[in-house]
């Protein structure tokens, strides 16, 4: 009760900042970001667009891939048309594809840039049963398989960019409370629902994928650790916010629940908050593995600080990268039996 009226009355936490707070303001102490490279998925609407644009604000270099080029591109004429001096480079990548990833890592290279952010908000609810090229339920491939991809072609760049520049890589794992929803044997449900339709939920699969980027910040942060590499990793809940995410389901119903809950969504730079504090922010100097809601730390579910799950997660996810998720979820259909 006491933690719902601070959020309602967007009361400060430890950090100083609260729910209430906009991504403009927590980043207010970091005018000049010059001298950083960002990738920001999903930055075409919503709180990807609001977290580009106030990050182009401070002077950020971009990186904007997305599915849709022509998207892409109006997103980055919206912010020239308020920030004309900033840099934004638009590229092609469909994150549920595998090949799109390695493509779009490979084009990124050929830039020569350095890369000091990596934000992994990009998001999707398949509201009906789809799998990817791949053979991965489409949620999880898009939410966290391709981005798993993504961030371990990435993160070698980083390493070398925080080594040459002397400033600390950020990765950012834009996950949700709904993470929490799911329950039982993440591996196994993802094998199910990717090879048949029938076990389909399309809230439980999208719970399983939120909660997969939370394993996904625990185990890189311990690997990140080992390594020495001078980058870190966390993971956030923007909050409620009805975004084209929610707005893809319309109807009386969808309605009526979001005039209900009026009072505890999000506008779009509040949402934007948390993601922004945590890749910019001094304070959150060599905090790694953590979880972030309104701009301050807070626990995961129970399940999501699982260790040894995080584990077991990644060494599938690194099979079903390597030798395909086929051959992945016919070695898991072997070792059931």
């Amino acid at each position: 009760m006491i933690d719902t009226l601070r959020y309602l009355l967007g009361s400060a936490g430890p950090s100083g900042f609260g729910s209430k707070s906009t991504a403009e303001q927590v980043t207010e102490n970091r005018a000049d970001l010059r001298c950083l490279t960002a990738i920001i998925t999903g930055a075409t609407s919503g709180i990807g667009a609001e977290t580009a644009r106030v990050l182009a604000k401070r002077g950020a270099r971009l990186i904007l891939p997305a599915r849709s080029v022509k998207a892409a591109e109006d997103a980055k004429a919206r912010i020239l048309s308020e920030c004309p001096d900033s840099e934004i480079i638009v590229m092609a990548l469909e994150l549920s594809s595998l090949n799109s990833v390695r493509s779009f890592v490979n084009q990124f290279h050929t830039l020569g840039l350095p890369l000091h952010l990596l934000i992994n908000n990009a998001g999707k609810f398949a509201h009906e049963h789809a799998v990817s090229e791949d053979g991965v339920e489409m949620t999880f491939a898009t939410n966290y398989l391709g981005h798993f991809l993504l961030t371990k072609l990435l993160v070698k760049t980083m390493a070398e960019t925080a080594k040459e520049t002397g400033v600390q890589g950020r990765i950012v794992n834009v996950s949700s409370s709904i993470h929490g929803w799911f329950s039982g044997d993440a591996v196994s449900y993802l094998a199910l629902i990717s090879r048949n339709k029938s076990h389909y939920d399309a809230t439980r699969a999208y719970a399983l994928s939120k909660l997969a980027n939370v394993f996904h910040t625990k185990e890189l942060a311990r690997r990140l650790q080992q390594t020495g590499a001078n980058v870190t990793v966390n993971c956030v809940h923007p909050g409620i916010v009805r975004t084209r995410l929610t707005r893809e389901r319309e109807g009386l119903l969808t309605d009526l629940v979001f005039f209900l809950a009026s009072k505890l969504l999000k506008t779009i730079p509040q949402a934007a908050a948390t993601t922004c504090y945590v890749a910019t922010h001094p304070r959150l100097s060599d905090v790694s593995g953590k979880y972030f809601a309104d701009c301050n730390e807070t626990s995961t579910s129970k399940l999501g600080s699982n260790l040894a799950e995080a584990t077991r997660l990644w060494a599938t996810s690194e099979f079903m990268i390597s030798r395909g998720p086929k051959a992945a979820f016919d070695l898991l259909k072997h070792l059931e039996f």
